[in-house]
């Protein structure tokens, strides 16, 4: 059965108003400033029930069959058993609504539980939430943790992380006395020496991917002697699948763990719902946001499963908060919990593994062709950057046409990069369907498609 899609008239608001009374809806926005308020309306469609189900009737139907993804940034196309499916649709688990009451929501816990056990494997971190939004909204927290445990105002990102995680970052400080600091790249990573100028004793923390959004392996040690020699904090962004080949958080010193852990049995969903992970040193579990699951026993010592350490407005006093955020993505980490469980350190290791030889072998089959060269040198794991003859965003719109997302168009985040294609493959990525790709560069190159541009 339909939600019914039904809007409030403006009798119905004049009606509300006049109840609580107010004369209009501005005056509800008083004790915000002007200078914060939104000046025009949001671009949303004034669209009927059937006028929206046939817009989103007319956007599925774009969408293609059959094609083959070499997309990354974030959201990876990896395979995912059908025993996920099969227990994650099971109606113990599929519910919007994030259960508090542990009496009736045991095996609920439980998995959160497992799930947390699980990102501390991963991360090398002493404890996990239950889970935050996506990836940036996790990654935002951290940079506002660090202020909280610092009593610092500095937050310094690596131009190198993901500009969506940026995106977001920049929203939480705005309207704050925040000081935000992008610190540039250099040859596809984070330039240290600019690192070295930018850090001093009011920064909170550094907020570094590993690998990074072009794919590349950042030099965390470097990164961690510098930021730790000022009192701040070490945030670490990481790819939760090459985090079975790489060195954990944990061992590089980090502070705080965040990840996007859509790939962890996640479809890709044209984008969403996401998956945010949250992992912290020992030292600040107080400060964390959102949930925590812990297991107890009840009073006849039996093993049961509780929600604990609630750090948000609705269970302490509003001042002592450190979030306000209000749920976690509860079905997604119950899918990736599966999926970690079904897979195995042994299972993951070889997703992680066969996702990373696909990558070279596309590289080097890539860069054979006219006019494909590297961005830059240098290690990476699963994700690579191409510079292409043409603009990126032409050879993606020219590919698609033959059935394969080639990559991610690097200048649409980048200024002067135009020319970047990032290239990510997956343990799904077959020998033939890298040949696909690589011939289907070879033709846009041979046939002057691209030149004609």
């Amino acid at each position: 059965m339909q939600n019914p899609y039904i809007p409030n008239t403006d009798a119905d608001r004049r009606k509300m108003l006049e109840r609580i009374g107010v004369r209009s809806f501005e005056e509800l926005l008083v004790n915000i400033p002007e200078n914060l308020r939104l000046k025009r309306p949001l671009r949303i469609p004034q669209l009927s029930e059937l006028e929206l189900l046939r817009e989103i009737r007319e956007m599925s139907s774009r969408s293609r069959e059959g094609l083959v993804c070499f997309a990354g940034g974030g959201v990876y196309d990896h395979f995912i058993p059908a025993a996920v499916g099969a227990i994650t649709s099971r109606p113990e688990f599929v519910t919007a609504y994030t259960p508090y009451q542990p009496e009736v929501s045991q095996g609920t816990l439980q998995v959160i539980y497992e799930f947390q056990t699980h990102i501390c494997r991963l991360t090398g971190m002493d404890v996990a939430n239950a889970s935050m939004y996506d990836g940036a909204s996790a990654a935002a927290e951290a940079t506002v943790i660090s202020m909280a445990v610092t009593k610092r105002h500095k937050v310094v990102v690596s131009e190198a992380v993901s500009p969506l995680y940026q995106e977001v970052i920049a929203t939480y400080v705005s309207g704050r006395e925040i000081e935000l600091v992008t610190v540039p790249m250099k040859d596809g990573m984070t330039d240290l020496n600019r690192l070295q100028d930018v850090v001093d004793d009011k920064t909170a923390c550094v907020l570094i991917a590993q690998p990074n959004f072009f794919g590349m392996l950042e030099e965390i040690a470097t990164v961690e002697k510098i930021v730790h020699q000022v009192g701040g904090k070490l945030i670490m962004a990481v790819d939760l699948i090459a985090q079975a080949l790489l060195k954990t958080p944990g061992e590089y010193g980090a502070d705080i763990a965040v990840a996007e852990g859509q790939p962890l049995g996640i479809p890709v969903s044209f984008g969403g719902p996401l998956l945010g992970v949250f992992a912290v040193k020992k030292d600040l579990v107080r400060f964390m946001p959102g949930r925590l699951a812990a297991r107890t026993k009840d009073v006849e010592g039996k093993p049961g499963y509780v929600l604990t350490l609630q750090t948000r407005e609705q269970h302490i006093r509003r001042e002592k908060a450190t979030s306000n955020i209000c749920t976690n993505q509860a079905l997604c980490a119950t899918t990736a919990s599966v999926y970690l469980s079904l897979l195995g350190k042994e299972g993951l290791k070889q997703v992680a593994l066969l996702s990373m030889e696909r990558a070279h072998a596309a590289a080097e089959r890539i860069f054979s062709v006219e006019g494909f060269t590297p961005s830059f040198t240098g290690p990476f794991v699963r994700e690579f950057a191409v510079k292409t003859p043409r603009p990126a965003t032409d050879i993606i719109l020219a590919m698609l046409e033959k059935g394969i997302v080639p990559g991610v168009d690097a200048g649409r985040w980048y200024k002067g990069m135009d020319n970047c294609l990032i290239v990510a493959t997956t343990e799904k990525r077959t020998e033939a369907e890298i040949d696909r790709l690589v011939a289907g560069l070879k033709e846009l190159r041979g046939s002057g498609v691209l030149s004609r541009m």
